[in-house]
C-alpha cells in the first residue's frame, strides 16, 4: 500500500507511463494469469421517480411528473427473460428513492423474481437501502436481512460518489450520508453477503477528497474483506444541473490516473474495472494497462448514465476483441467475478 500524500504526489505527477507501469505491476501480482473479465447482465431501473434531486443525475422523476413510472412486474420479468435469452447471468436493479414503497413490495419482487428464475440478483444501492429501512421503520441490520432472505444476492456500490462529507453536501445533500453509505455496506458483509464499491469523481472534488474516499473502502476492506470489485468512473455532465457549474469533464489522462491509483491503493480488493460507458471503449482498453483486470457489462440496457449524455455501447464480442488486443485472454463472468466454469 501506498501513503496517502503518495497517492497524491503521483495523481500531480505528469509521469502518466510510470503510473500505468506502478499500477500494472499490483495487477499482474494479483491476476497473474493474463485474464480480463466481462459480465453478460442487465441494468433494470425499476422506478425513476426520486425525492432525493442530486444535482448530477438527469434520470430522476419528482413524485408526480408525468414522466415518471414503476415498472410492473411483468415488464421486469420480461426484461430479465430477455437477458437469459442473451447469455446473461445476473440482473443489477436499481431506482430512484420512492417514498410509498415499502419493503413488503421489495421482497415481493424479490421473491418472484427468484421463483421464476434462476438469475443473480445484485440490487438496491445504498441509498436505497437507507430509504427503504426508513420508510418501513427498519433497522438497517433487518432490512438487508429481509431482502437477503427474499433473494436479495448481492448488493452494489452505487450511491457512494464522493465519500466525503463537504462533497455530498454539494452535490447530492438529501442522500445517504457517508456513515450511512459505511453502514449498509459493511452491515450487509456481517450478514454474509458480497458488495462492490464505487467512485464518481469529476464533480469539482480535490483529490485530496477523493483520497478520503479510497481510504473509507480501504479500511471497510481491512475490516470484512467484503468487497468484490471496485469501480471508479467521472461525471457525465451533460443535461444535469450541476454541469452548469462543472464546466469540463474528466479527461482521459484523468480517468486513467485515478484507476491506476484505485489498482495501487486498494492493493486490497482483488479486481478493479475499467469503465466503457463514459470513457469510451478505447480508453478502457487503455485502463487494463493501467490496473484495471474487468470491462464490465455489455449493458443491454443502461438509463441513468446515458440520460445524463453519454450513449457508449459495447457487444459481446467487440469487449472480448478489446481484451484480446490488450494482450489478454478475455473470460465472462458471474456477478462474483467468477469465470472459472464460464467461457
Amino acid at each position: 500500500m501506498i501513503t496517502r500524500q503518495q497517492a497524491i504526489d503521483l495523481f500531480r505527477s505528469d509521469d502518466l507511463v510510470g503510473i500505468g507501469m506502478e499500477a500494472d505491476q499490483v495487477r499482474r501480482k494479483l491476476h497473474p494469469e493474463g485474464i480480463v473479465s466481462y459480465i453478460i447482465d442487465r441494468n433494470i431501473n425499476y422506478t425513476n421517480f426520486c425525492t432525493e434531486y442530486c444535482s448530477f443525475c438527469a434520470f430522476y422523476r419528482p413524485m408526480g411528473h408525468a414522466e415518471g413510472y414503476i415498472l410492473s412486474k411483468e415488464k421486469i420479468f420480461e426484461k430479465i427473460q430477455e437477458t437469459i435469452d442473451l447469455g446473461g447471468t445476473g440482473i443489477l436493479m436499481q431506482g430512484g428513492l420512492h417514498p410509498d414503497l415499502h419493503i413488503e413490495w421489495y421482497e415481493d419482487l424479490l421473491s418472484s423474481i427468484r421463483s421464476h428464475f434462476n438469475i443473480w440478483q445484485h440490487c438496491f444501492s445504498a441509498p436505497e437501502i437507507v430509504n427503504i429501512a426508513e420508510v418501513s421503520g427498519l433497522s438497517l441490520r433487518d432490512t438487508i436481512a429481509r431482502l437477503r432472505d427474499a433473494g436479495l444476492d448481492s448488493i452494489p456500490g452505487g450511491g457512494a460518489e464522493i465519500l466525503d462529507a463537504d462533497v455530498r453536501h454539494r452535490i447530492s445533500r438529501l442522500k445517504c450520508s457517508v456513515q450511512e453509505w459505511i453502514d449498509v455496506h459493511r452491515t450487509a458483509h456481517s450478514l454474509g453477503m458480497r458488495t462492490t464499491a464505487t467512485m464518481m469523481f469529476g464533480t469539482g472534488e480535490t483529490i485530496e477528497q477523493r483520497i478520503n474516499h479510497f481510504e473509507i473502502v480501504r479500511q471497510i476492506q481491512e475490516d470484512t474483506g467484503g468487497f468484490t470489485a471496485f469501480i471508479p468512473w467521472f461525471f457525465q455532465r451533460e443535461y444535469t444541473s450541476l454541469g452548469r457549474f462543472v464546466k469540463e469533464e474528466a479527461t482521459a489522462v484523468e480517468y486513467l490516473k485515478m484507476l491506476a491509483l484505485s489498482r495501487i491503493y486498494l492493493d486490497n480488493i482483488l479486481n478493479i474495472q475499467a469503465s466503457w460507458v463514459t470513457p469510451g471503449l478505447k480508453v478502457c482498453q487503455l485502463g487494463l494497462r493501467f490496473g484495471g483486470n474487468d470491462v464490465g457489462s455489455i449493458m443491454i440496457e443502461e438509463n441513468v448514465v446515458s440520460a445524463a449524455g453519454t450513449h457508449h455501447r459495447a457487444s459481446e464480442e467487440q469487449l472480448r476483441k478489446l481484451i484480446r488486443d490488450a494482450g489478454f485472454t478475455p473470460k465472462q463472468r458471474d456477478t462474483l467475478y467468477r469465470t472459472y466454469y464460464l467461457n
